[in-house]
């Protein structure tokens, strides 16, 4: 199974079928307290950005809805000062993504970004919402990832190349746990790799 097949499976539609729960926007507020206990407990600090992830559909209705949630996030820069830029990746999936250097600036934008969808009836279009963090002693990325077709966080952590540190992201798991809706199987834990080394996984 290939890249795009894989995360067309598990990000998609497999996870339709084994959907826990259903996905909820306001979990996304939870990461207004995790990036938190990620610095403090974790020595990880937002990189200063986050995305939201989503599959587009040929239609001049989500057309309109992916306009107005350009025009929420641009009176949202002016209001806030985060920034915003949206491209289409290798795989033909499209992203939001966001800077500012106040976290819950971001939860906020991403938030607002994946309600609208909702609101307009494109929720199945949802993919995942990615928040960044770094360790400043050694330099290594940590993300938090939310599964809309899960309704749950997981972490990742890649290492370089397409490797993954498992037992930081288990390490997270259990500090982050109860703070944070996890994702109980691991098998969900679908690694998003950047497209280079030491970018992230919007880039």
């Amino acid at each position: 199974m290939g890249l795009f097949d894989t995360l067309r499976s598990v990000l998609g539609v497999r996870t339709d079928a084994d959907a826990t729960r259903e996905a909820d926007p306001e979990d996304l507020f939870g990461m207004s307290t995790a990036y938190l206990t990620m610095e403090a407990d974790l020595g990880f600090a937002p990189v200063g950005a986050a995305a939201l992830c989503f599959s587009s559909v040929d239609s001049t209705d989500f057309d309109a809805t992916v306009d107005d949630v350009e025009e929420i996030l641009r009176a949202g820069e002016a209001e806030t000062g985060t920034t915003f830029y949206r491209h289409e990746d290798d795989h033909g999936y499209h992203w939001v993504v966001l800077g500012d250097d106040d976290p819950e600036d971001l939860v906020t934008s991403v938030h607002f970004a994946a309600d609208t969808f909702v609101e307009r009836g494109y929720g199945s279009r949802l993919l995942a919402a990615v928040f960044g963090f770094e360790r400043a002693r050694d330099g290594t990325r940590a993300y938090w990832l939310y599964s809309f077709r899960r309704g749950a966080y997981y972490p990742f952590v890649p290492t370089g190349g397409r490797e993954r540190d498992n037992r930081l992201e288990f390490k997270l798991q259990s500090v982050l746990d109860g703070e944070l809706d996890v994702e109980d199987d691991e098998s969900y834990w679908y690694p998003l790799w950047p497209g280079t080394d030491g970018g992230h996984p919007w880039t």
